[in-house]
């Protein structure tokens, strides 16, 4: 049997789903009250921009291993990685007990499961369409629940989200992430990233995974998986006699809301660690690439209106030259961001500055385009005084946006 919430829950998506263009079609007074009590969940539910969120819309109950695009509504896989669907309806791909193991769901009666850690760099990824595109400069959080199912041999520690202008279709069994940088003219993308203090490894319950970023206002599709080859994937291993050397995690209740009806500048958090997305650097220079970088107006906003604000600014080099060069480097780079809001009036007694050298990479430093990435400035906002918290963390944990 169902409790009570579960039930009530996936009784107002199935209304919701078939009844689209009530609003559309019944315009007279006789309906109001009928319109209020259909719309009025989605408001309750926090306002999510993702269509079937819990993958309870199905066309068929699933009886066979990667046939998502086929049976779950609204949602689609985006490369050849076969993702599976589980719901309480089948006995071949059934829930709480199916090929991976157990577990029960997290809402509803139905969640899926994909690869994120396979030999042969094998990955499964799953996209859906959104509501609506996201809009530039605002504020949102993406999130979804995550279990490790029973026979996985590892863990682990990083969970990417990509989001997209367009739908993303490759023709590939392997990581994405080399396809949508080659193919980077022909759509716009935001990468979103969220890691673990340890690793993803619970079996027993659903862990909740969540993240802010800042919209570009092309986001119109939202893909979850790894993005990340084999060599680059950090790993637990998690030994099991009659597991798998592989990473399978069941998935549900996917949600991306924004958080307040405000621009990016006015929503910045204290004591967190934000990466300026349009700020760039070329190989082995310090100098600003841009003479307008919205990332830097928006910093110079927010700490033009709170004098008692102090900003530090952090920047970071790719792996080409020696390491005192590269450290004095990145002081420089620094040093020219900080010298930026100096210029814009904001006194040099609320800004600090420190270089990393190449100590703390977020891509790899084989291709162009990761040492691009590599090449980066961050900044963390506090009362009070400087930040000397991060002086000696990894930082870009939180935020990081591809570019076009």
């Amino acid at each position: 049997m169902y409790n009570n919430k579960n039930d009530t829950y996936v009784l107002v998506l199935k209304i919701l789903e078939k009844d689209y263009r009530i609003k559309e079609i019944f315009l007279g007074k006789k309906y109001i009250v009928l319109i209020f009590v259909f719309i009025s969940p989605i408001f309750i539910f926090g306002q999510n921009l993702v269509k079937n969120p819990s993958f309870e819309l199905h066309n068929n109950c699933p009886e066979e291993m990667g046939n998502l695009s086929h049976d779950v509504k609204s949602w689609s896989v985006s490369s050849l990685g076969t993702t599976d669907y589980f719901n309480t309806c089948s006995n071949s791909m059934g829930v709480p007990n199916n090929f991976n193991g157990s577990q029960e769901v997290k809402f509803g009666e139905g969640y899926v499961g994909l690869y994120m850690y396979a030999p042969n760099d094998y990955r499964e990824y799953l996209q859906a369409e959104l509501l609506g595109t996201l809009k530039k400069g605002y504020v949102y959080t993406v999130s979804f629940y995550i279990s490790l199912s029973d026979k996985s041999n590892f863990a682990i520690k990083d969970f990417e989200v990509l989001f997209s202008e367009k739908r993303v279709v490759e023709a590939t069994k392997g990581p994405l992430t080399r396809l949508v940088n080659k193919s980077k003219k022909s759509n716009s993308y935001t990468f979103v990233r969220k890691s673990s203090s340890g690793f993803y490894q619970n079996k027993l319950d659903w862990t909740l995974i969540s993240a802010e970023f800042v919209a570009k206002g092309t986001e119109n599709f939202i893909t979850l998986g790894n993005f990340k080859n084999n060599s680059l994937t950090r790993l637990h291993e998690k030994k099991n006699g009659s597991g798998r050397k592989a990473a399978y995690y069941y998935l549900d209740m996917v949600s991306v809301s924004i958080n307040e009806q405000t621009p990016i500048y006015e929503a910045y958090k204290l004591n967190k660690v934000y990466v300026f997305n349009d700020v760039e650097f070329i190989t082995d220079k310090y100098n600003l690439q841009k003479k307008y970088s919205e990332s830097l107006q928006n910093l110079y906003k927010r700490l033009n209106e709170d004098s008692s604000l102090f900003v530090s600014i952090f920047a970071h080099t790719d792996n080409r030259g020696g390491e005192q060069y590269n450290q004095k480097l990145s002081d420089n780079r620094a040093k020219e961001v900080a010298y930026y809001l100096k210029g814009k009036g904001i006194s040099l007694r609320r800004i600090s500055w420190k270089g990393k050298g190449n100590r703390y990479p977020v891509a790899t430093n084989a291709t162009k385009v990761g040492r691009q990435k590599n090449r980066r400035a961050e900044f963390v906002i506090t009362k009070g005084g400087p930040s000397k918290k991060y002086d000696n963390s990894t930082l870009s944990e939180t935020v990081f946006e591809d570019n076009n």
